[in-house]
């Protein structure tokens, strides 16, 4: 996918916090841009199918360079959805894992981010079957990323233009503060973030959002 850098916005920014130094809002720019995926999840990816191995319970995520995954979406093994869990969930289901033994090892049912590169399944997969797991991820920017994708940054960018210059224009001390300015697009920020947020939910999608009720166990 084509990359956008955080640079090109920096021109459009300028004229609103005149004489800030240009790495400066290249900074507020990433931060932004990283807060407003964290928030709206509107960067998605479709990680390269993975092939689990018996008896191997962590593997890496594949996303591209210079980001990181924020989110599950989508998950799948062998064309069955599996369900996000946090670590303790994963570990009060299955009290044993990850247990080894050649009578633990079964389909993966649960899956779990272990840290920003790592995830982790559970049961651990059996040799059963072949298992190919199936992965649709939120991304985010690195904090030392100059770039994301364009598709995406284009999207979003007068989101990313807000929520930057709600914090560049309270800098103290600066020729270009302005609490009131700041303020504006603070405001701004929040709705049109909450905007983007259902907008992902949505899709292209015209219908009204619809609630499924999951089981406890």
């Amino acid at each position: 996918m084509a990359d956008r850098t955080f640079l090109s916005l920096v021109t459009r920014l300028a004229p609103s916090v005149p004489g800030c130094p240009q790495p400066i809002v290249e900074q507020y720019v990433r931060d932004a841009a990283i807060e407003v995926c964290e928030r709206t999840l509107s960067w998605r990816y479709e990680q390269p199918k993975i092939r689990l191995t018996p008896g191997v319970y962590e593997y890496p995520y594949e996303n591209p360079t210079g980001t990181e995954v924020h989110a599950f979406l989508s998950v799948a093994v062998n064309g069955s959805n599996i369900e996000p869990a946090t670590l303790e969930q994963l570990t009060r289901k299955y009290p044993a894992w990850p247990d080894l033994t050649p009578e633990q090892l079964s389909t993966p049912q649960n899956i779990c981010q272990l840290d920003a590169d790592n995830f982790v399944l559970a049961p651990v997969p059996d040799a059963t079957v072949v298992y190919d797991l199936k992965m649709i991820v939120a991304l985010k920017p690195l904090r030392t990323s100059s770039a994301m994708a364009k598709s995406v940054l284009d999207d979003i960018e007068n989101v990313v233009m807000h929520g930057a210059l709600q914090h560049l224009l309270v800098l103290p001390n600066r020729t270009w503060t302005d609490r009131e300015l700041a303020s504006y697009h603070a405001k701004q920020y929040s709705f049109k973030t909450s905007e983007r947020r259902a907008r992902a939910n949505l899709g292209a999608a015209r219908a009204s959002m619809t609630v499924q009720m999951r089981p406890f166990a």
